[in-house]
C-alpha cells in the first residue's frame, strides 16, 4: 500500500478507555467536530463490565443517566474508631464500565464522522506534517493522535519518582443474610491486618443483601490473588455473611505516581488517561480527574492551532501527591494512620474537594495539618529539590 491509499484521519485515538471515550463524546456534544474525521482503535471491544468507577458530586453532570447507585454517607473505619461521613453537599456515585461503554458508544455510532476499528496497536511514528499509526492488520495516518496505551516502562524503569500501585480484588457478592447498609458506602475501613503495607476494605453495597467488596492494597508489589480473596472471604465473615454466591468478580493494578508523562507529549501526540499521567497520583481516583481534564483538552484542542506540548499545567496538587507517595513508598505501613488522622476529625466537605483538587491554600493548610506532622516534614525536604527540577 502506498501512502496515498493510507486511509487519513484528523484525529486517531489509540486506545478506547475512559480517557479517550470521553474526550471524543464530549467533542460530539459539543458540536465542534462534525466535520472532523476520527478513528478510535483499541484490540479490546469493550463488550464486558470489567471496572466499576465512583467519583463525588454536588449536582448532576452528563453522566447521571448511567450512574447505577449513589450514596449520602460513607464510612471510614480502623481498629480504633469508625466515623460514619455525612457527605452532603456531595454524593458518592457509581458506574458500571459496561453502562459507560454502551453509553458512549451508543452516540458515536450516529455520528458518521466517527469510525470504531477493533485493532491492536503496533506502532506510532510521529512525522514534520502527520503521524502514522500501525496495527497489526492496517495503516493510518492523522494530523494529531491522542494515545491512552500504558507503557509501564516509562515510570518503573526509573528511579527519581516513587511508584507505587492500588492493586485490588473485587467480588459482587449477594448474600443470605442481611449484612449491608445500602445506604452507606464503605470508603476505607483500615481494620484489616496491614502486614507492614497499606492495606483497606471498599464496600459498594446495593443493597442489605448485595455488595461488591474490594480488597484494595497502596504498595509497590501485587499479590498472589489468593490473598486478596482470602481476605475478602474472612472480612464477610466478619459482617455475618456465611452464605453467599459470588456474581461477578473484577480485578485492577493502577499506578499510583507524579512520574512527568507530559514530558512524553509531542506537538502532534498527546498521551492521555493513565499514559499521560490523569490518574490522582495519591488515590487512584480516575474518574474525576479524567472528566476535568477531557473538559479542558476539548476546548484546548477546539481553538485550532495548538501544539500539544502545551496543554498539560502542573498544580500544587502534583506537589501534595508526591509528599504522600514519598512518604507510603518510604514508609507502607503509615498509610492507615494517615489517612485515619485525615477522616478522625477532619471535616468530610473540605477533605472531598481538597481530593477533587478545588481548594484554596488556605484550605490546603486546614487538610495537610490533620496530618502527621513529622513524616511530611521530612518528605518536604526530600521533595522540594525534586519539584524544581521536574518542570
Amino acid at each position: 500500500m502506498n501512502s496515498s491509499q493510507i486511509p487519513h484521519f484528523d484525529y486517531i485515538f489509540t486506545g478506547t478507555g475512559l480517557a479517550s471515550l470521553m474526550t471524543v463524546y464530549k467533542m460530539i456534544l459539543s458540536g465542534k467536530f462534525s466535520d472532523k474525521s476520527i478513528l478510535l482503535l483499541d484490540q479490546d471491544a469493550k463488550k464486558n463490565n470489567d471496572r466499576t468507577w465512583c467519583f463525588w458530586e454536588e449536582e448532576d453532570s452528563i453522566w447521571n443517566p448511567i450512574i447505577s447507585k449513589k450514596w449520602n454517607s460513607a464510612l471510614f473505619a480502623n481498629q480504633d474508631f469508625n466515623r460514619h461521613l455525612a457527605l452532603k453537599p456531595y454524593q458518592y456515585n457509581q458506574i458500571r464500565g459496561i453502562d459507560f461503554y454502551n453509553f458512549v458508544f451508543t452516540a458515536l455510532s450516529k455520528n458518521s464522522n466517527i469510525t470504531f476499528l477493533n485493532e491492536k496497536v503496533t506502532d506510532i511514528n510521529e512525522l514534520e506534517t502527520h503521524v502514522f499509526v500501525g496495527t497489526e492488520e492496517n495503516r493510518y495516518t492523522c494530523n494529531y493522535l491522542f494515545n491512552s496505551i500504558y507503557t509501564k516502562a516509562f515510570a518503573e524503569r526509573q528511579n527519581k519518582y516513587p511508584v507505587l500501585q492500588q492493586h485490588f480484588v473485587g467480588w459482587f457478592v449477594k448474600a443470605k443474610e442481611e449484612v449491608f447498609n445500602p445506604e452507606e458506602v464503605t470508603f476505607m475501613d483500615f481494620s484489616v491486618e496491614q502486614k507492614g503495607n497499606t492495606r483497606f476494605m471498599y464496600v459498594l453495597p446495593t443493597s442489605k443483601t448485595e455488595a461488591l467488596v474490594e480488597y484494595t492494597l497502596f504498595s509497590e508489589n501485587l499479590l498472589a490473588k489468593e490473598e486478596y480473596e482470602k481476605e475478602i472471604e474472612l472480612y464477610l465473615k466478619k459482617l455475618g455473611a456465611e452464605n453467599y454466591e459470588i456474581i461477578e468478580k473484577e480485578e485492577g493494578s493502577i499506578p499510583m505516581t507524579c512520574y512527568p508523562f507530559w514530558k512524553k507529549n509531542t506537538k502532534r501526540v498527546l498521551n492521555i488517561g493513565t499514559a499521560g499521567g490523569w490518574t490522582k497520583a495519591s488515590t487512584g481516583y480516575t474518574f474525576k480527574n479524567s472528566d476535568k481534564k477531557s473538559s479542558d483538552l476539548v476546548k484546548f484542542v477546539q481553538k485550532g492551532d495548538f501544539d500539544m506540548k502545551n496543554f498539560h499545567k502542573k498544580s500544587k496538587f502534583w506537589f501534595y501527591d508526591l509528599l504522600l507517595l514519598d512518604i507510603l513508598y518510604r514508609h507502607n505501613e503509615l498509610g492507615s494512620s494517615i489517612f485515619s488522622s485525615l477522616f478522625r476529625n477532619g471535616n468530610p466537605k473540605l477533605i472531598f474537594k481538597f481530593l477533587d483538587e478545588e481548594t484554596s491554600f488556605l484550605e490546603d493548610v486546614k487538610v495537610i495539618l490533620k496530618c502527621p506532622k513529622i513524616p511530611f516534614i521530612k518528605a518536604l525536604f526530600r521533595v522540594f529539590f525534586l519539584s524544581n527540577n521536574s518542570n
